[in-house]
């Protein structure tokens, strides 16, 4: 019997490349064995059929920032996160065109940084990257939030402009926000730094009760057609 070896080992043999290399190709999902995607360089091999995808770039793996539309009934936030167990390689969207090769390295590390009521749904991001977690928690009140929430009740008068400015939560005065109707009974909200439970206490207070409340967007990035219950990549080009 062949004696196992290092995946990289075997690789770094077969192209002929660096070990250094051969892990690289590794690490980025762009090799298989028997037919089957490896990312580990310590995987052993024996007599498999090892293959490299025509396709194989040289480029380190860089952190990833994931956008969910997260269905009502999980939550995400502080703590535990249900929500991430929806992100899997068979909830990925079929045309992301963020132009990045999915990894199940992608699928770790992953920090919760928009929190969304567990009753809600819409657009939740989960990060690797650093710069992206401090832009939406430290600044969190730099960045807009838009939320369609269907609501029920009659508005007491002048409602509107108390939903815009001149409510308090939790004891303290709410800063100005923009809020209009979207049509009979849909409010939209275009909110900073919005607490959870906030948005239903401002309804409450105006004579409303909210049935429903969908996120569509953070900061510049729109949920656009994302599927409930399905995840894409945020492309290179897109900042919140």
């Amino acid at each position: 019997m062949t004696e196992p070896v290092r995946l990289a080992k075997r690789l770094a043999e077969i192209l002929p490349c660096s070990r250094r290399e051969a892990e690289q190709y590794i690490e980025g999902g762009w090799v298989r064995v028997d037919g089957i995607v490896v990312e580990e360089p310590q995987f052993r091999v024996q007599t498999q059929t090892i293959a490299l995808d025509p396709n194989a770039r040289l480029t380190p793996s860089e952190p990833v920032t994931i956008l969910l539309n997260k269905p009502p009934g999980y939550h995400a936030g502080e703590g535990a996160n249900p929500a991430l167990t929806l992100i899997s390689a068979a909830t990925h969207i079929a045309n992301d065109d963020a132009g990045i090769h999915l990894l199940k390295k992608h699928f770790s590390g992953l920090t919760a940084t928009t929190p969304l009521e567990t009753d809600a749904s819409g657009l939740v991001v989960f990060t690797q990257n650093w710069q992206v977690a401090r832009k939406l928690g430290e600044d969190a009140d730099s960045v807009e939030h838009e939320v369609i929430v269907e609501v029920a009740g009659e508005l007491i008068p002048h409602g509107l402009k108390r939903l815009n400015h001149g409510l308090i939560f939790n004891g303290k005065p709410l800063p100005p926000c923009k809020v209009s109707w979207q049509n009979e009974t849909r409010l939209r909200f275009a909110i900073k730094a919005a607490r959870t439970g906030q948005i239903a206490h401002m309804c409450e207070r105006v004579g409303l009760e909210v049935l429903s409340m969908k996120r569509i967007r953070i900061g510049r990035v729109p949920m656009a057609q994302l599927p409930l219950g399905q995840w894409r990549y945020l492309r290179q080009d897109e900042r919140f």
